[in-house]
């Protein structure tokens, strides 16, 4: 008798799990995904912290600054579902304010792709009229965890419109900068909506 009994809580645990993978096969990437661009929909706090740590010369080395200058960033950043996006953020480097700014930057719009398993990129362009030059730009890999609603990322490539090393690389024209950020954004919710 318990044999039988362990056998039918067996069978039942694997069609309960098949059930689940077709659930999730089926989920909002559409079929054999779980994510997709629009996952993100909506506005998504930010908040960055790390360094930047000098600029990539031509032979694709780091080549320091004298010392590391620490990023720390907050945004707001405003998905449309459909790789696009708009940001305002307001960010100090090296303890003084990012650019000059005195206020929030909403001089900047990005694009953004989530593939179907949950990985994705994320491209941040400052665009003219704000305190950091237009050109400015970020790169991140991302994953989209809970539900949609947590973005953990870390900055792939930087490109800045200034800045010189002690071993003479100045940008222009090396401008990729070496840094070592990351970001996480969790999803405003009002009211207890998402």
């Amino acid at each position: 008798m318990k044999i039988k009994h362990l056998s039918m809580l067996s069978a039942t645990a694997v069609a309960l799990l098949s059930l689940s993978g077709a659930a999730q096969a089926g989920g909002p990437g559409g079929p054999g995904g779980l994510c997709s661009n629009a996952t993100l929909k909506g506005p998504y706090g930010f908040t960055g912290h790390g360094e930047i740590l000098g600029l990539i010369g031509p032979d694709n080395l780091v080549h320091a600054f004298a010392s590391p200058s620490i990023l720390d960033d907050v945004a707001l950043v405003t998905f449309d579902g459909a790789g696009h996006f708009s940001r305002t953020d307001f960010g100090l480097i090296g303890g003084l304010p990012k650019g000059g700014q005195t206020t929030f930057n909403p001089n900047q719009t990005g694009t953004y792709a989530v593939n179907a398993d949950c990985t994705g990129t994320m491209q941040i362009v400052y665009t003219a009229g704000g305190p950091v030059p237009a050109g400015v730009e970020v790169d991140l890999q991302i994953v989209v965890a809970d539900d949609g609603t947590l973005i953990e990322s870390v900055a792939s490539k930087g490109i800045t419109a200034s800045g010189a090393t002690p071993d003479g690389i100045t940008c222009p024209p090396y401008c990729e900068q070496a840094a070592q950020e990351r970001f996480e954004g969790k999803k405003v919710v009002v009211y207890g909506f998402r």
